[in-house]
């Protein structure tokens, strides 16, 4: 028997693939035998990279005195890691255009999933042993399976928001009512496909239900709480129309404090801007 989700999938729909540019950033950063001058003598290669390391090292975020006019130097300045999560963005968000106006517009999208993604970050900071910068890459990747349900099932998916709307229910149960799967099941076969890291999908695959996480409670719940925090906040806009539930047991495993949450959003605000803007402009969103 097929799964319904097949149609998503087949060979007549173009599922996006990573570009070789981020791919080999990966495989550069992740070889100790490269030195930072290779991986900035690839990044020469390609001018717009260039252009959005450029303005992002010289943005208000760093704060540096001096102009960075150098690949080399900007990455000294803002390091490897914030590096391939740039990268990741812009290829991310650059796989998914032609998306009709009428189911999302595509920059608040972005600007909710980058929200997320930079509140992940944020709160991974507060618990031991957690990577910020995975929650970060899972963050902006936790509604990217409903990207895919709305490029690929456009008429069928402007009638789920509609009856989500009407019905005023969560998004995620009208997927599941009107497809027999939702966007958590799409993301988890497109990350697969993308060879994402386990973290990073248990972590998307998971984040309305943390508690299914078999690996990853701790890192699903951060994606949880970054998603609901984003909405209550207003950071763009996902689709979803009410402020996703909060599941109990995640907080509690957190161990998060009220009074953490100010300076995590301060935290948040500081970069939103300049992440939002190093990677919607030149994009077809820009």
């Amino acid at each position: 028997m097929s799964n319904p989700m097949d149609v998503l999938f087949e060979e007549t729909f173009r599922i996006p693939t990573l570009p070789s540019i981020f791919v080999e950033i990966r495989e550069l950063i992740g070889n100790p035998r490269h030195s930072m001058a290779d991986i900035a003598a690839l990044i020469d290669k390609d001018a717009g990279l260039t252009i959005r390391l450029l303005r992002l090292a010289n943005s208000a975020y760093y704060g540096l005195r001096n102009e960075v006019d150098t690949v080399k130097r900007a990455l000294v300045c803002i390091g490897t890691r914030e590096l391939q999560n740039m990268v990741f963005c812009t290829s991310v968000v650059k796989m998914f255009h032609g998306i009709p106006e009428e189911l999302i517009n595509m920059t608040l999208f972005w600007k909710h999933s980058v929200g997320c993604g930079l509140m992940a970050k944020s709160l991974a900071t507060y618990i031991p042993s957690i990577n910020p910068d995975q929650m970060f890459i899972a963050g902006l990747l936790h509604d990217v399976g409903r990207l895919l349900i709305w490029k690929q099932l456009p008429k069928k998916s402007s009638q789920i928001l509609l009856h989500a709307q009407s019905q005023a229910m969560i998004l995620q149960h009208a997927e599941q009512q009107y497809l027999g799967y939702d966007h958590c099941d799409v993301a988890a076969r497109l990350l697969q496909m993308w060879n994402i890291p386990e973290i990073i999908s248990e972590s998307v695959t998971y984040h309305h239900q943390p508690q299914e996480s078999k690996k990853y409670f701790k890192e699903t719940s951060i994606i949880h709480l970054a998603d609901i925090i984003v909405h209550a906040l207003e950071l763009g806009q996902s689709g979803e129309r009410f402020v996703p539930p909060l599941n109990p047991e995640s907080w509690e495993a957190l161990g998060l404090k009220s009074t953490m949450f100010i300076p995590m959003i301060r935290q948040m605000n500081a970069q939103y801007q300049e992440v939002i803007r190093s990677i919607l402009q030149e994009t077809p969103y820009g």
